[in-house]
């Protein structure tokens, strides 16, 4: 925990500089020290995405970055700003504060954050954006902005990747600083999402932001409309954001499409860096193929859809099985999975006629505008991978959109404190989920509250690897573990290195360095051969 607070310390008053600089020429999106925190994080992320394409974000990039965030921190005089609540607010403020900190001080039990979150945080600070490292390991094509901003403040900032903390006490700030109390009710839910550097959390959180300013009228659509392009840039499943507020800023507010320019500005660097790693504009869809040498095989792209086909089912099915479905099946067999996943399912449907209820009965044109954008959003998904993960942030937009009249301080802080007890137990006691709830896979993950939480986050190490070599790439596998999360770079995890060996392929240097990037290459049968001894070496679990 003293590491987060020191986190908190350094990377606070660095946001608030770099806010204070992005509100003086561009303005800002609503009023408070939550705002700069908010503009802060978009200007950072903005910048560092450039900057990864050329330099890697190391610790000389993030020195720069922190000098001149403190400098604005004082020059702007920021600090008369952290007076922000009545001192009858303050015991609460820093009691909730308290709670996040040691809620995101917990041992990481999200699978993503071995197998994806920190491989991309590493390869960034030390290699920056790789031209074609998808083809080294295809999940690795997303680089999410988000983990583009951590990877920046990982060196000594935030080397234990707690950035979701720091978004939950600008949050935090916000909810007191709008005295809007429903927000305290999905500060627990957050809270599973906080010990990672899972990009759901600040699109879960902006998102509602954003939401909330709509739902008060707020005028300054060119800032909302950017804010919530960059949420998309996070992650693109929550498309529904843009959509909402263009057509929120042309049918309520009667704006000029000119405030659509800074977004759309956004929107091609989010497609010049999709291109650059992955080699298509969004990842991971194979759309408006440009021929270029460092996109990925076909065939790893069409095992990649069917696999998000099966993954649709909890993988209870075989993708031959699936496609052989009727409409009404592929229905009643999303619908019906057995275990948690076929309730959230159910839950979901259930949300989107409730939302669509409440729309006709409330007769508000923006809450028919959101109904719409979100129907849309969720039409996509069950198209083409209709897995919870992707439409999580339904269920959040639905309860906020019912309630967020109806709420008081009172109620709401009684809830969160429920709420907050069920969710420690949830993460200090896994043995209880395991056993109430033996389909939730990620229990198996969970280890429960560790005494080191107090002073150090918790975290895993491995560091058992061993080295090889195919044509001109020498890499690293993992041993005894499916995820190369601290492996030395260029890691390959096993799952990849048999994707390509079903495929026929290898990634090979694109040039003399790894900076140079990645293309992919037809091995010979000699490397075939070695490829399966490699992969021998290795348990069978780690295949599947």
């Amino acid at each position: 925990m003293l590491y987060i607070v020191f986190s908190l310390i350094i990377l606070i008053p660095v946001l608030a500089g770099y806010g204070a600089i992005f509100q003086k020429f561009f303005g800002k999106i609503f009023g408070g020290f939550s705002s700069k925190l908010l503009s802060g994080i978009f200007l950072v992320s903005v910048i560092w995405t450039g900057t990864a394409l050329f330099y890697p974000l190391n610790i000389n990039i993030e020195i720069v970055t922190v000098i001149l965030g403190l400098s604005a921190f004082f020059y702007f005089r920021i600090y008369r700003e952290l007076r922000l609540f009545k001192w009858r607010n303050c015991f609460t403020f820093f009691f909730i504060s308290f709670i996040t900190v040691f809620a995101g001080s917990g041992f990481p039990f999200i699978l993503d954050h071995f197998g994806y979150y920190v491989p991309t945080v590493k390869w960034i600070s030390e290699f920056g954006l790789v031209q074609g490292i998808s083809n080294l390991d295809l999940l690795l094509g997303q680089m999410s902005v988000w983990h583009i901003l951590q990877a920046g403040f990982s060196n000594f900032s935030d080397p234990f990747l707690r950035l979701n903390v720091i978004v939950l006490i600008l949050y935090l700030i916000y909810i007191f600083e709008k005295k809007s109390w429903i927000h305290l009710v999905f500060l627990p839910v957050l809270f599973l999402f906080s010990q990672s550097p899972s990009p759901d959390l600040p699109v879960i959180v902006f998102a509602l932001i954003v939401l909330n300013e709509i739902l008060f009228l707020n005028k300054n659509v060119g800032s909302l409309f950017a804010f919530s392009v960059f949420i998309f840039m996070i992650k693109p499943t929550v498309i529904w954001l843009p959509i909402l507020v263009f057509l929120y800023s042309v049918l309520i507010l009667k704006s000029n499409l000119k405030f659509m320019l800074p977004g759309v500005l956004l929107l091609g660097l989010f497609v010049f860096k999709n291109i650059w790693t992955f080699g298509f504009p969004v990842f991971p869809v194979q759309f408006l193929d440009l021929g270029l040498s460092w996109k990925p095989a076909a065939g790893l792209l069409k095992n990649s859809s069917q696999m998000a086909i099966m993954k649709t089912f909890d993988m209870n099915y075989q993708y031959g099985d699936i496609v052989k479905f009727s409409t009404f099946d592929y229905i009643k067999n999303w619908l019906f999975l057995n275990g948690i996943k076929g309730w959230i399912h159910q839950s979901f449907i259930i949300s989107l006629i409730v939302l669509l209820i409440f729309a006709v009965r409330r007769k508000s044109k923006i809450i028919w505008l959101i109904f719409i954008s979100v129907g849309f959003k969720s039409i996509l998904i069950l198209l083409f991978s209709a897995q919870y993960r992707f439409f999580i942030d339904v269920f959040f937009v639905v309860f906020f959109v019912l309630f967020y009249q109806t709420f008081s301080k009172r109620f709401a802080i009684m809830t969160f404190t429920v709420l907050s007890v069920i969710c420690g137990v949830f993460l200090s006691f896994p043995n209880l989920v395991k056993n109430c709830l033996p389909s939730f896979r990620l229990g198996t993950y969970m280890t429960g509250f560790s005494k080191n939480q107090f002073y150090k986050p918790s975290c895993f190490e491995l560091k058992k690897y061993k080295t090889h070599q195919i044509g001109n790439l020498k890499f690293n596998i993992v041993a005894q573990y499916p995820f190369s999360f601290d492996t030395p770079l260029p890691a390959i995890s096993p799952q990849f290195i048999r994707e390509d060996l079903d495929a026929g392929i290898f990634p090979k240097l694109k040039g003399k360095t790894l900076k140079d990037g990645f293309i992919w290459r037809k091995i010979s049968n000699e490397e075939k051969t070695e490829i399966k001894k490699i992969l021998q070496k290795f348990p069978a679990e780690n295949h599947e």
